[in-house]
């Protein structure tokens, strides 16, 4: 009896290492999971929790203490780290919008810091992250990260080809949907801006003695939320199609 149980020993640990490693992962460039708002003894924690919850998942004959075993840990990491930052790119495409509509109201200065990635970011690029932030954990989006993670290794177990080079580069060509996503984020508000400006230009064409600076300022920051309210409409629409192809995405990668 103790020698099978000697023998179980490598496929456990097997198990444990490459659900740490898909998990660890995806919880270093997730959004919401990789946030320095969490502490770090909460992430680790719930590190280890869905390590040893997906470990029966991942049992294999490598010996996790071999060369091949330290290549399989990589390629683990990698798979997670892909899936994560998929749907990174989602929420950074919201950042970024919010970026371009804080730089049209002339909000670009007013800057705090950034809890999800660190450093800082305009005021408006918190609140459009606070916004699908919410929608994605109202959305069950992080079970259903987890569940696409266990998903994961039934169709792409450990010990087999991890993420080729073609699933890199649709990787890295999904980064071109940061682009479309943050103009459909901020169309509305920036078009809406651009008509005010060119109001003001009509204006400081028939009355050029008028001071704009003082005056166009406060209204340009008025109408600005206006357009930002009206806006807010359109903020989910657009945020669950940036969704949808990244869950695509996620899909393909681990063959699912």
């Amino acid at each position: 009896m103790s020698a099978l149980d000697l023998a179980q020993i490598p496929a456990w640990l097997g198990g444990l290492f490459w659900a740490m490693g898909r998990v660890g992962g995806l919880f270093l460039v997730a959004p919401v999971f990789s946030a320095t708002v969490l502490s770090p003894r909460l992430r680790i924690g719930l590190v280890l929790v869905l390590t040893l919850v997906l470990a029966p998942l991942a049992p294999t004959t490598i010996d996790p203490l071999t060369a091949q075993g330290v290549a399989t840990l990589a390629s683990q990491i990698l798979i997670g780290a892909a899936v994560g930052f998929t749907l990174r790119l989602v929420f950074e495409a919201v950042a970024f919008g919010g970026q371009l509509v804080a730089q049209s109201m002339s909000l670009g200065f007013a800057e705090v810091v950034n809890p999800q990635a660190g450093g800082s970011s305009t005021v408006l690029t918190q609140f459009y992250l606070l916004l699908v932030t919410l929608l994605f954990l109202v959305m069950d989006g992080h079970l259903r990260l987890i569940s696409l993670l266990a998903d994961s290794f039934h169709s792409l177990p450990p010990g087999q080809a991890a993420i080729d080079a073609n699933g890199l580069y649709a990787v890295v060509s999904f980064g071109t949907s940061l682009f479309s996503g943050a103009v459909r984020v901020a169309l509305p508000a920036m078009t809406s801006l651009l008509v005010v400006n060119i109001g003001f230009a009509a204006i400081s064409r028939a009355a050029p003695s008028m001071n704009l600076f003082a005056v166009g300022f406060p209204i340009t920051i008025s109408l600005g939320f206006i357009a930002l309210w009206l806006a807010l409409r359109s903020l989910p629409g657009a945020f669950d199609a940036l969704q949808v192809s990244a869950w695509s995405l996620m899909h393909e990668l681990i063959g699912g």
